[in-house]
């Protein structure tokens, strides 16, 4: 009954390290005699006590019955001794075989339907698997563990209790700065020119530019532009006579006399500034009709109007070439990586501060707002939901596969260690209730028939 514990208890002999390598079908008991970690020493210590308390009681159970059938003519009160003693050996052994031969084959003999364990390790594991995939993997169970667990409440108390923003701001900030360290600047790179490729310069400009047009035309939001273009032109010309002046002058023949040039520079000022102020002050004045007008054919002629559309994707041509998309996406993701990585190195900066004040509102309201709190909860029921019920059968499937590789006398040992001291109290209450028995039965034969 001690054979069990042999692979725990006893350490490889040196001598079996040089012969390892011509034997290599000795490696598996190599993996059941591996270190035990403490908890399972204590665990093996403590079945050693009991198998060693059950066997004391059947050799106790033996030297009484041995006295008693001797003696038992000379005392014949020692009859009722002697079958106590006898039930209680055969219950002993009975219960010695039963408990044996879940884990080894009783005394090496290898009896039908003995060393269960061992033989019938793969079995026990896909039914040890699908017995935690049916019960414990079942979509409903963990959907109403997860409801009575009230995570969204859980977790907004730590988000806006002390410390937690921080924890989320500081782990966040080590995931950019790994993301950054694993990303190559280069991929990234060419990431951004492929999406602005495709999504900016593929796509024709005349046609959804035209249409962007027609609308804020058609909506009267380019008035302000025109008002402030005519209001800065007004200013100019009331700013500068003397400029108009010598305009008129410099373009006027050389036998016109120099007071008629200025006669005549003043009349153009006076005019000019006159128009000006008309159309700054009109706003149904015919230039500005006309500007409109202009505006909206051009709005139409680069939805419709083939050649104006060939020349807006020549000037996309002009300004968005080959090195100017490369260096936009070159200076865009620097940008962008510094502007990151300067802000999640400085807890002070303005976008950590933000986020830490974003967390914890986000944990005040999974606290206060019971209808925020809900949908939170149910999100997270439903993604568990999803889950255990797309991948329950992979989950259970780790028990199965652990169990399939793990050696038979390896399994058996560890099957032991965590039942084998409860079932040495099989062998021990056997004992006990074999030796009531005994005696009842005795008893009862001996009032019967005398």
């Amino acid at each position: 009954m001690q054979v069990n514990s042999e692979p725990t208890t006893q350490p490889e002999a040196p001598p079996a390290a040089p012969r390892a390598p011509s034997r290599p079908a000795q490696v598996r008991p190599a993996v059941a005699k591996r270190q035990l970690s403490a908890g399972d020493a204590e665990k093996a210590a403590a079945l050693r006590r009991m198998k060693l308390l059950a066997l004391s009681l059947l050799i106790a159970m033996a030297v009484v019955f041995i006295f008693a059938f001797a003696l038992q003519k000379q005392y014949p009160w020692l009859e009722y001794v002697r079958a106590a003693a006898e039930g209680g050996m055969v219950g002993a052994l009975a219960d010695w075989f039963a408990v044996t031969a879940l884990f080894k084959y009783p005394m090496g003999l290898k009896i039908p339907h003995t060393a269960i364990i061992p033989r019938r390790k793969d079995q026990i594991g896909a039914s040890l698997g699908e017995f935690v995939e049916t019960n414990f993997l079942s979509e409903q169970v963990v959907q109403e563990k997860l409801a009575s667990l009230n995570i969204s409440g859980r977790a907004g108390q730590w988000l806006s209790g002390p410390g937690g923003a921080e924890r989320v701001a500081k782990e966040g900030a080590a995931v950019i700065r790994g993301a950054f360290k694993v990303l190559n600047d280069d991929d990234v790179q060419a990431v951004i020119e492929g999406m602005v490729r495709k999504h900016l310069l593929a796509p024709p400009w005349g046609p959804p530019v035209g249409r962007m047009a027609e609308r804020i035309f058609a909506e009267g939001h380019h008035h302000t532009l025109i008002d402030l273009l005519v209001d800065r032109a007004a200013d100019w010309v009331a700013a500068n006579h003397e400029t108009v002046n010598r305009l008129v002058t410099d373009r006027s023949p050389q036998w016109v006399p120099s007071f008629v040039d200025g006669l005549v520079g003043d009349k153009v000022y006076l005019e000019l500034l006159k128009f000006a102020r008309a159309v700054q002050t009109d706003p149904q004045h015919q230039v500005r009709l006309h500007i409109d007008k202009y505006l909206t054919d051009l709005a139409q002629d680069l939805q419709h109007d083939p050649a104006m559309i060939a020349r807006a994707e020549g000037i996309k041509a002009q300004v968005l070439g080959d090195p100017e998309v490369r260096e936009l996406a070159s200076r865009t993701w620097a940008t962008i990586k510094n502007a990151l990585l300067t802000a999640v190195d400085d807890p002070d900066s303005e976008l950590t501060v933000k986020f830490k004040a974003a967390v914890r509102d986000f944990g005040a309201r999974l606290v206060n707002d019971d209808e925020l709190a809900g949908k939170v909860n149910a999100w997270i029921g439903d993604a568990a939901g999803y889950l255990v019920r797309t991948y329950r059968s992979d989950i259970a499937a780790v028990i199965t596969d652990t169990v399939a590789r793990w050696d038979a006398e390896e399994t058996s040992q560890k099957i032991e260690l965590q039942v084998g001291k409860d079932l040495q109290f099989i062998r021990i209450n056997g004992t006990v209730v074999g030796s009531l028995a005994g005696l009842a039965i005795f008893t009862v034969a001996h009032l019967t028939f005398g």
